[in-house]
């Protein structure tokens, strides 16, 4: 294994099993995806804890805030290590997860990553690193799939500063080039999310994608486009998934809908998903996002890391190769995926949805690959 193991003695009474979980909880970062991220991982431990713990020893998750903020999330990471954490859970934001991997690695720490699907999510290749979601080489090729199929073979995307973006945009260029179509490109770092409109009509480009920061610019260009008659039949698209956000659909109210994104949920879910969805939506007061699963399956993939293999971080690490793990979305397994330097769950299922126009509180479920 790469990087220089972190000592964990076993010897040492335990009181608890300390986790650290991470999630963007304040701005800049995505507030409402990090408390569904929470949430789930914080259902997770409870229902551990109620089954007796692991080998009798309950789960405690130290909760540190990452505000989409990457040297903030290595800080959090050192600390958390200081801490006695026996592994790292959660995040997000995909260039503060690769921060955090980063680190991990380098202090030999297991880190489980829940939501951020970077595919270059480490510099190399590392055996302390696993990831629950899909890598976004695979969700975006499925997107664009979906584009081409819907008939638009000539798209733009409004892309802010980032590696996430230039990543994206990069898959959707590459996959578009294969099948005849074309990409370009809107600088937001140069637009106003009004200049959107003239570009869209001069570049006729039946679709726009927001590769942009939520709320803002992405809810200001929604706004911008749906206001211009001439835009009628351009659709709308954020691969990310901010339409699936509550808070979206409250400050766009009808223009929420019709924008369709990637979800990382399976078509039915089976009894262990419906058991968690209606435990989610009790402690979350609404319908979880597919984010709230994937902080439960990662709490669930560690508990039985831990069972199987021990205390120890190294053996936690060994264990992304053997677990299985039924999971809300699916038994879940780790592989090496060429091009991919973590340990990676292949493949979590995926649907393209958006919110229905005419209820923009229903999803519908416009392809699936």
């Amino acid at each position: 294994m790469s990087g220089a193991p972190l000592t964990h003695s076993s010897k040492q009474p335990a009181s608890s099993l300390k986790i650290g979980a991470l999630a963007p909880l304040t701005r800049p970062g995505w507030v409402e995806a990090g408390q569904h991220l929470l949430v789930g991982m914080q259902l997770a431990v409870r229902n551990v804890n109620d089954a007796g713990g692991v080998d009798g020893i309950p789960l405690e998750l130290i909760v540190r805030d990452t505000a989409a903020d990457p040297q903030k999330a290595a800080a959090a990471v050192d600390e958390l290590a200081d801490l006695g954490v026996i592994a790292l859970a959660g995040e997000y934001h995909s260039v503060v997860a690769s921060a955090v991997a980063v680190r991990a690695d380098a202090l030999g720490l297991p880190f489980l990553c829940s939501s951020a699907v970077l595919d270059a999510l480490t510099e190399r290749p590392t055996e302390w690193v696993a990831r629950i979601a899909p890598a976004q080489s695979r969700g975006w090729r499925i997107y664009a799939d979906f584009l081409l199929g819907a008939g638009h073979s000539r798209i733009a995307a409004a892309i802010a500063p980032s590696v996430y973006w230039a990543s994206g945009v990069r898959i959707l260029r590459e996959r578009f080039a294969a099948r005849g179509g074309s990409v370009v490109e809107f600088d937001m770092g140069v637009l106003a999310p009004a200049d959107v409109r003239g570009e869209l009509v001069a570049q006729r480009a039946t679709a726009l994608l927001l590769l942009v920061g939520y709320p803002e610019p992405a809810v200001s260009i929604v706004k911008a486009v749906r206001s211009d008659p001439r835009l009628a039949d351009t659709l709308i698209g954020a691969p990310a998934g901010q339409p699936e956000l509550a808070e979206w659909a409250a400050l766009l109210g009808d223009e929420a809908a019709a924008i369709p994104f990637l979800r990382y949920l399976p078509e039915r879910l089976g009894p262990l998903g419906a058991r968690v969805d209606a435990a989610l939506r009790e402690g979350l007061g609404g319908a979880p996002s597919f984010v709230a699963f994937e902080g439960y399956d990662t709490i669930a993939v560690l508990a039985e890391a831990l069972r199987s293999h021990g205390t120890d971080r190294a053996r936690i690490a060994q264990a992304w190769a053997q677990v299985s793990v039924e999971g809300t979305r699916g038994q879940i397994r780790f592989s090496r995926v060429p091009g991919i330097g973590v340990w990676q769950w292949a493949w979590a299922p995926i649907q393209v949805v958006d919110r229905d126009p005419a209820k923009p509180g229903r999803f519908r479920i416009l392809h699936a690959g």
